[in-house]
């Protein structure tokens, strides 16, 4: 028999693709056969994440919530590979700059580059729910990668671009950086700077699988805990979720975002954010001519499918020239 809470992520995952390519090769291309088919020409990505979606259908609870800071909702950090030593993305009146910073190796400080990719927001994920569910800026994280990369849903591979080696190092260029925020209040402009690590201790050996420059313990700042913890700056979100969008940077940067923000819609009355206002927030990785564009929204739209498909309480439409956002209930309720 076939399970329904699946079959209705699927038909729904079916609709919000042939929303995003209305065409008829779009929509034979992405039909989901019936209940009663024994096949599916969805890919692995796809089952996945009608997997996920048939499981956060049946209920959320405080087991499945993980924790991002609210900032880091609202301007992501770069999604793919940085030429230099820093980044900004900015989003209305704020704005976040993120520098690479260097580690000492046991022999010399060696430079990092800025952290980039779907792996830095998996690290940050875990570090701040240990943070919030323990309360403590001492956060272990294990004596060996590969246990550490299941926990995140990462399934270990070595090689010089297998997850452990692309792992290790968005871990040590996150333990290096040095975040700025900036944002306006009113007629004031303010400055924030700070490393999200302040510590990062690491066994120095020549086991390359496990200990080399692999932190047993990491101690977080006392300015980014307590941002996070004292002052609840911590937007739950479904781990479910994020390990399902953990194929694309851009879908767990647009999952967190509604995750913050749709539960504050407040009034009865849509937001309406247009192509360039998203681009703004979402599209820094992107060229600025028409090709740019039309590519960034193409990207956006694929992306927003697969957002829905593991936030199905989030209310948004497609209108002309953007979308419009609609009070909804976050995907967890808030914990702290």
């Amino acid at each position: 028999m076939p399970n329904p809470s699946s079959n209705s992520a699927r038909l729904a995952l079916a609709e919000l693709r042939r929303i995003v390519d209305p065409s008829p090769s779009g929509q034979a291309a992405r039909s989901v056969p019936s209940a009663r088919s024994k096949e599916c020409v969805l890919s692995i990505r796809d089952r996945k994440l009608l997997d996920s979606a048939a499981d956060i259908a049946l209920g959320s609870t405080s087991e499945n919530a993980v924790f991002m800071h609210t900032v880091l909702c609202q301007v992501g950090l770069p999604r793919r590979a940085v030429d230099g030593t820093s980044f900004e993305r900015r989003s209305g009146g704020a704005s976040l700059l993120v520098k690479a910073g260097e580690l000492w190796d046991g022999k010399q400080f060696v430079q990092q580059p800025v952290p980039y990719g779907t792996k830095p927001r998996l690290i940050l994920a875990y570090l701040n729910t240990y943070a919030v569910r323990h309360r403590t800026r001492d956060i272990e994280v294990g004596n060996s990668a590969s246990a550490f990369l299941k926990m995140l849903g990462i399934q270990p591979n070595g090689g010089k671009r297998g997850s452990y080696t692309e792992f290790k190092k968005q871990m040590k260029a996150l333990a290096a950086c040095t975040l700025t925020i900036g944002f306006n209040t009113g007629t004031t402009a303010s400055t924030v700077r700070g490393q999200p690590v302040k510590e990062f201790h690491a066994w120095l050996s020549n086991d390359d699988q496990q200990h080399n420059l692999w932190p047993g313990r990491i101690v977080l700042s006392e300015d980014y805990f307590d941002t996070l913890v004292t002052e609840q700056h911590a937007v739950p979100i479904d781990i479910r979720a994020l390990h399902a969008l953990s194929g694309s940077a851009l879908a767990m940067d647009i999952y967190v975002m509604l995750a913050e923000r749709l539960h504050r819609i407040s009034g009865g009355k849509p937001v309406r954010l247009n192509w360039a206002n998203l681009r703004e927030q979402f599209g820094q990785e992107y060229a600025t001519d028409t090709n740019g564009k039309k590519n960034f929204k193409t990207k956006f739209l694929k992306a927003l499918v697969s957002v829905q498909a593991v936030y199905p309480k989030a209310k948004i439409s497609q209108v002309r020239g953007g979308i419009q956002l609609f009070s909804s209930p976050p995907p967890i309720p808030k914990l702290v």
